[in-house]
């Protein structure tokens, strides 16, 4: 370890294993401090908790989706609406599984993902990451990386695909005539809150009785244009990098993106993309982003 010394303030490198719990005296050699030196003491890791799942998503309607899902298996569940606050609860909650939209605002869902692979208290934490697929006829095949996760699933397919994904990340083995539980009893969920499940997660976004505020438009805006460009790296990963660095991006993807432009301009109102543009933010943004950490 490093200490510093209180008089001449020169550092100090001193090996752990001359060190104990009560302390070790050792002379500083610039003005010859006697320093008493404690072994420092290492807390035992937190347990993950077997029955928590951390589910960060940008829309309101999808986690109150996932949530109906989850927590009719007896699941309790903490929400984060952007990858810094997933980040910060993940380390504070300590859940057994992460599910991350993939376009998460702040930080991208993989790059929360790929960061907390790196600590060692949340690197053994399952991970599922969730995509907006804004174009399903293109993307219909995995996405070359998944950045350490677990599991990977678009968004339409939730209801069919999420609860059989957990189990299968707690280890569940199903047992012919068996069926699965968990040791906690399923928690109760009032009717309000229930969410028919035969509805698929886009049909419920598009069921909106009043019309949003333009602060919630920009909000739209920036979600779908981060789908987008979210959709482009996953699916193309060297390459996307490979352009970033090169400052290419706009003119090797310029197809992609003319789609997506399209995409946007035919889902977002003319009020709102005349107040900003959001789609080519979003994806400078993303850009300058990405080349920070390349």
């Amino acid at each position: 370890m490093v200490v510093i010394c209180p008089k001449c303030k020169i550092k100090l490198k001193i090996e752990d294993s001359k060190l104990t719990e009560k302390g070790t005296r050792f002379k500083c050699p610039k003005c010859s401090t006697t320093l008493l030196v404690k072994k420092p003491i290492t807390q035992a890791a937190k347990p993950v908790d077997n029955l928590k799942i951390l589910v960060a998503h940008s829309n309101q309607s999808i986690i109150s989706i996932i949530e109906s899902i989850l927590k009719a298996e007896g699941y309790r569940i903490i929400t984060a609406n952007d990858g810094i606050e997933a980040m910060v609860k993940a380390v504070k909650e300590m859940p057994f599984l992460l599910i991350l939209e993939v376009s998460l605002p702040k930080i991208f869902g993989f790059e929360v993902c790929k960061r907390l692979r790196l600590r060692p208290e949340t690197k053994n934490m399952k991970y599922i990451l969730v995509s907006s697929v804004h174009d399903d006829k293109r993307y219909r095949r995995q996405p070359e990386s998944l950045y350490e996760a677990d599991d990977y699933i678009e968004e339409h397919n939730l209801q069919e695909l999420l609860l059989d994904s957990v189990k299968k990340l707690r280890g569940y083995v199903k047992e012919p005539g068996k069926k699965e539980t968990i040791t906690e009893k399923p928690a109760n969920i009032p009717a309000e809150e229930k969410i028919k499940v035969e509805h698929k997660p886009e049909t419920i976004l598009e069921q909106k009785q009043v019309q949003p505020q333009l602060s919630e438009m920009a909000e739209r805006a920036k979600r779908l244009a981060r789908a987008i460009v979210s959709d482009i790296y996953l699916y193309n990963t060297p390459k996307a990098e490979e352009a970033i660095k090169n400052n290419t991006f706009f003119s090797v993807f310029a197809a992609e993106l003319r789609e997506g432009q399209k995409l946007y301009d035919n889902r977002i109102p003319q009020e709102v993309r005349i107040q900003k543009d959001f789609f080519k933010e979003t994806i400078e943004e993303f850009i300058e982003n990405k080349k920070k950490n390349l």
